[in-house]
């Protein structure tokens, strides 16, 4: 059995989950997990580290195309950490800027979203182009030497994943089609490049990040939390998870019943390409860092959870579906989106009170077990962007799972 549970190709998803249904034990040769040490989530250099090498330098969910459907549309999104500039040029691309004007840094556009043909700085009237290009400065005749060429709008990677839109503030970061690997092909039967924006929705909560991407990394939970919700209807012991590189991983539960089909959604339109698994079972697919996204035929809610500070979190909840019109929408839509709101809120309810317990002497580290073993992976890769050098000895994550990690 162990060759079936390290071979994770898609055409073996279901045996792996009738072998997870009856194991009574971890595969043979899965290592024990070493405790993941409590400093992470509360000490603050290696807050401050986790920040600067993996925060700041990683693929990050900006927004939907939707929400540029003009030329010289933009919105402003800070999530990312730094106040930055999303638009759609004349030229019908879609790039992204700092919102800083290179004469005193002052900010551009001080709205949430707009429409214009270029961007003129309300401190100074410094114009640019939304190409990001610098094309009048308020009395020239008083600047020496004025290079316009050296003052444009400092870039940010700006790639698209489907209508989904991704930034980067690392100038080297690899692309982001090649960053996620063998997710990418497992992605297209989604054609997200044709699905419409329904809705997005944001939630603070008191505790830090990975308090909250842990408790989606994982089903362990369902018992406890969900009794009422998605327990009824998902068998976690069945659950088979995926791991790829850097970071990234899947995660499949399937319906406890196979003739299971949600009643919230009978009749709505669906994504044609879609396989049998995604369909029958509960997908999960994560990109690291933050980006998680249970994808279904009928509509795909993504989340994103965002570090705003050592002890506050931010979770973008929103919802993508195929032939979604704004102007009539399907009326099983409020329906949904109040259901989905309830379960989220079920995840979100301990957050604060779960860093209060962080905080405390009695919380030195976490052992996880094997069905726990995404937000294992999630945490060795946090070392390996960090380096494994240069993160303290007593917040490090032993590398085990490499061996599990499946390469195509």
């Amino acid at each position: 059995m162990l060759d079936l549970v390290t071979d994770q190709r898609p055409e073996n998803d279901f045996a792996r989950m009738d072998f997870e249904r009856e194991r009574k034990d971890p595969p043979e040769g899965f290592p024990k997990l070493p405790d993941i040490p409590g400093k992470r989530y509360v000490d603050p250099e290696f807050l401050r580290l986790e920040k600067e090498e993996m925060w700041d330098k990683a693929w990050l969910y900006a927004g939907h195309v939707d929400q540029l459907p003009n030329k010289g549309s933009w919105f402003l999104t800070r999530n990312t950490g730094s106040p930055v500039i999303v638009v759609r040029t004349l030229k019908d691309e879609i790039k992204a800027y700092y919102n800083t004007c290179q004469h005193r840094g002052a900010p551009l556009v001080k709205e949430e979203s707009g429409e214009d043909r270029g961007f003129v700085c309300g401190y100074h009237g410094w114009s640019y182009t939304l190409d990001g290009k610098l094309t009048a400065v308020r009395d020239k005749r008083d600047f020496v030497d004025l290079d316009f060429s050296c003052r444009s709008l400092v870039p940010v990677r700006c790639e698209l994943l489907g209508s989904l839109i991704f930034l980067n503030q690392d100038e080297d970061a690899q692309p982001l089609m090649e960053h996620i690997g063998p997710m990418a092909q497992q992605l297209e039967q989604f054609q997200l490049e044709k699905l419409r924006l329904v809705d997005s929705r944001s939630y603070d909560v008191d505790c830090n990040v990975k308090v909250l991407l842990d408790a989606f990394l994982e089903v362990y939970h369902l018992k406890s939390i969900h009794v009422d919700t998605v327990d009824r209807f998902l068998d976690h012991r069945a659950m088979i998870a995926t791991l790829w590189p850097n970071g990234h991983s899947r995660m499949a539960t399937p319906n406890r019943r196979d003739d299971w089909v949600d009643p919230g959604t009978k009749g709505m339109p669906e994504i044609p390409t879609v396989n049998d698994f995604p369909a029958k079972n509960n997908v999960s697919y994560q990109i690291y860092p933050n980006f998680v996204m249970p994808a279904a035929p009928t509509g795909i809610p993504i989340l994103q959870f965002w570090p705003m500070g050592p002890k506050k979190s931010r979770v973008v909840s929103s919802w993508l579906a195929p032939d979604y019109d704004p102007e009539n929408p399907h009326p099983l839509w409020p329906t949904r989106l109040s259901n989905w709101e309830r379960i989220l809120y079920e995840d979100l309810q301990f957050a604060p009170q779960i860093q209060e317990s962080l905080e405390s002497p009695g919380f030195k580290g976490m052992p996880l077990n094997y069905q726990e073993r995404r937000i294992y992976h999630w945490h060795e890769e946090l070392d390996r962007r960090i380096g494994l050098n240069r993160v303290p000895g007593d917040a490090r994550v032993e590398q085990v799972l490499e061996p599990w990690v499946q390469k195509d």
